[in-house]
């Protein structure tokens, strides 16, 4: 199924960089997934590999391995505006709205936050949008100085999320304990989901019994990230979700070339195995849990 016309969104689109990368060439299809499931957090609006794909074709190639449709995060303004319009063109696709929280601090210091929050609440009214998505905290690449812009940001758009009555997708990057008590202060929306889940066991426990879903991406395969396989042995099946991050954290063995929805199978295919569970039966599940999180991506 493809979208009106093929549509490819104008508004926003960059290009990740390609510096040191030695194959830029995306990688072969995997075996198709015979149950679908979701992409729930990509950007297919940074370009990558040397290969130009449009939005329709992105889509074609996932569908054609069993990715039903993918929810495209932004974290900015522009890319905020480029999600909606790729909602609007292709049904395959649903929108997540907000300002990231290494872009917090930037909009700040040019006194700009508190509009660019606004945009986020006027686009959240959209009938495609689905969550308020990327917001969070990251210590890692913010400084002293960008943490109270960025907590700021991450309890307005807290209250977004629950104005509008949709997701929302946290990004946390070395700052674990400060976003689940923002969390605990705020009071976390009805469905909020850890994008690219980042902490170990302990916290996978702590973020389920606050009724959370953990979205695990392609990184969960690579070797020295044993903390999100203990993260993932004690999640429950229904709170597990599975994203790429495209064009990020491609996963094992394709590390460094560029990553795109129709890579989900190998990270899903991964997942069963780590958790000894029958392939079909844990797609359905999460392919359940992405709708009851989302909604339906055809309505």
């Amino acid at each position: 199924m493809t979208g009106e016309g093929g549509a490819q969104p104008k508004t926003y689109v960059t290009e990740r960089s390609k510096d040191g990368r030695k194959n830029l060439s995306y990688p072969p299809a995997p075996e198709p997934l015979q149950v679908p499931v979701y992409d729930n957090h990509c950007h297919l609006d940074i370009a990558d590999g040397e290969e130009t794909l449009s939005l329709a074709e992105q889509l074609d190639r996932a569908e054609a391995v069993g990715i039903a449709g993918v929810v495209q995060s932004s974290g900015d303004i522009p890319s905020s505006r480029w999600a909606v319009e790729a909602a609007e063109a292709d049904p395959r696709v649903l929108a997540a709205v907000a300002i990231h929280p290494n872009d917090a601090p930037i909009y700040a210091e040019r006194g700009q936050l508190d509009e660019a929050i606004a945009v986020v609440d006027e686009l959240a009214a959209h009938p495609r949008v689905r969550a308020i998505g990327e917001t969070g905290l990251d210590f890692f690449r913010t400084g002293e100085e960008g943490r109270p812009a960025q907590i700021a940001s991450f309890e307005a758009h807290i209250a977004l999320a629950k104005k509008h009555g949709v997701a929302m997708q946290i990004h946390d990057r070395d700052a674990h304990r400060e976003v689940l008590g923002a969390l605990d202060r705020a009071g976390a929306p009805e469905r909020t989901v850890f994008h690219c889940f980042s902490g170990d066991a302990e916290m996978a426990r702590e973020a389920t019994e606050k009724g959370c879903w953990l979205s695990f991406a392609g990184n969960v395969t690579f070797r020295s990230a044993q903390n999100l396989r203990d993260a993932l042995a004690v999640t429950p099946v229904e709170r597990i979700l599975v994203e790429t991050d495209a064009p990020f954290l491609t996963p094992t063995p394709l590390r460094g070339r560029p990553n795109a929805p129709y890579l989900v199978p190998l990270t899903v295919r991964f997942i069963a195995r780590e958790l000894g569970a029958d392939l079909d039966e844990l797609c359905a599940t999460i392919a359940r849990s992405t709708r009851e999180v989302y909604g339906d991506f055809g309505a």
